[in-house]
Parts: structure tokens; sequence; C-alpha cells
């Protein structure tokens, strides 16, 4: 294990809008970092599902490339659209769910009540060319198992640090060509991400006056931060 997952973010061209949203929606609390963004925080205090909204100027230009799936608390997708949210497309005969948009513009996917499945966010979703490849690569990263589908799907169960039930690598056909607008942060296990750059990370940033981390990109291009490990 090279790291363990810290946190998700998203870049928004109004984070405070943005956070208001997705702390009504999964019932959090909102906290203002001082910079700009917020922090979307569970009620209980924990920071083990926290949400970083970051203020970016661009705004959202393409199909959202990672994606949420929420489990909702009750039938039917009413209290997401009372909230902000736009309906993109409604259950039917090909998929069981709702997909809809946040205010920015972020695609997302809402599922009905499951019996087994708290409300709330249950799955982090990627699009991928290679979904096998870069669910491997990343349990390679941050532990646990693969798992693929006959769809070909590939999902990490039980990776360190991971928050929710599934972390899932979707086949699409399209390649990544901007920046996504919700990445992932992860802690590492070093002083230093010389063996995430060995296992075939690209480094985009070093730390400096600015930033106190890495940016790097995973085999596909989803930009991702690395931490220095926390005392």
């Amino acid at each position: 294990m090279i790291a363990r997952f810290k946190a998700l973010c998203l870049d928004a061209t109004d984070a405070h809008a943005l956070g208001r949203f997705w702390a009504r929606v999964l019932d959090r609390e909102m906290a203002d970092t001082g910079d700009g963004g917020v922090r979307v925080d569970p009620r209980t205090g924990s920071s083990t599902e926290s949400i970083w909204v970051d203020p970016v100027p661009e705004p959202r230009t393409v199909k959202t490339r990672v994606h949420l799936d929420l489990r909702l608390a009750e039938a039917g997708a009413a209290a997401l659209l009372a909230a902000g949210a736009r309906l993109v497309r409604e259950p039917d005969s090909e998929v069981s769910w709702w997909v809809l948009a946040d205010p920015d513009g972020n695609l997302f996917c809402a599922f009905a009540p499951g019996a087994e499945s708290r409300p709330g966010p249950f799955e982090l979703v990627v699009d991928s060319a290679d979904p096998v490849a870069q669910a491997t690569w990343w349990a390679g990263v941050v532990g646990g198992e693969v798992e693929v589908s006959e769809e070909g799907h590939a999902s990490v169960t039980g990776a360190a640090g991971f928050p929710w039930d599934y972390w899932v690598f979707d086949p699409v056909p399209e390649r990544k060509s901007v920046k996504n607008r919700m990445h992932w942060d992860v802690d590492l296990t070093a002083p230093e991400p010389s063996a995430l750059i060995r296992a075939g990370a690209t480094l985009l940033r070093e730390p400096d006056d600015a930033v106190s981390w890495w940016v790097l990109a995973d085999p596909e291009g989803n930009e991702f931060c690395a931490f220095p490990p926390r005392d």
C-alpha cells in the first residue's frame, strides 16, 4: 500500500452555492475553509467523508468524468430537485436510477432506497478507457480487492481510507480531454511520492509557496493530490 484515500474534492465557479447544495442533499454541515472554498462534513465531526469544494474561474465544459452514486432515503428524486438539482434522465427500461446535475452542472446518479444500504453516497464512479487496468492500479496504490463484472465494469472494495462501498471504474469510449471537475486526495505512507511515480503516476506539480502537497495524475490522466503522512 502506497497511500490511503483522504477526501473527495469538487471544483466550482461558486463554491459556497455548491457546498450549500451538497450539505443539504447529504444532510451535512458546511464549513468555510477561509480561502474561498468550503468543506462539507458529516454531522458526527468525523472527516472520513468530507467533501472539499474549491473555487475555480473556469466553468464546466464537458461531461463529468468522475461522479458519485447516491442511495435515496425515500422513493423518488423530489428532495434532490427541491434542493436545486436538475433532472437529466428518469428511470426507464434501460436504467433503474435517476441521473441529475448539481448547480455547477456535475452529473450524479440517485438510486432507490435499499434494505442493505444507508442513504447517501455509496459509490465513487470514474469513467475509464480500461477499467480493469485502472481498478488494478488503484488497488495497488490504496489496497483492496478488484472485482470485474460481465459488462466490463471494475470495482475496488476495501481500499484503505475509502469511505464508501465501491470505487467503480466504468468503460467509456471517449478519452479524458480536460481537467476533471471532481478529484480525490490521498495521504502518502512515505514522506514523498516517489513510490507512486515508480508505479506509473505522473508528477504535475511539486509543493511550493502556494501548496504543500503534490499534484499527480494516474495512468489515464485523472488528477489527484498527494499529502505527506499525517501525524
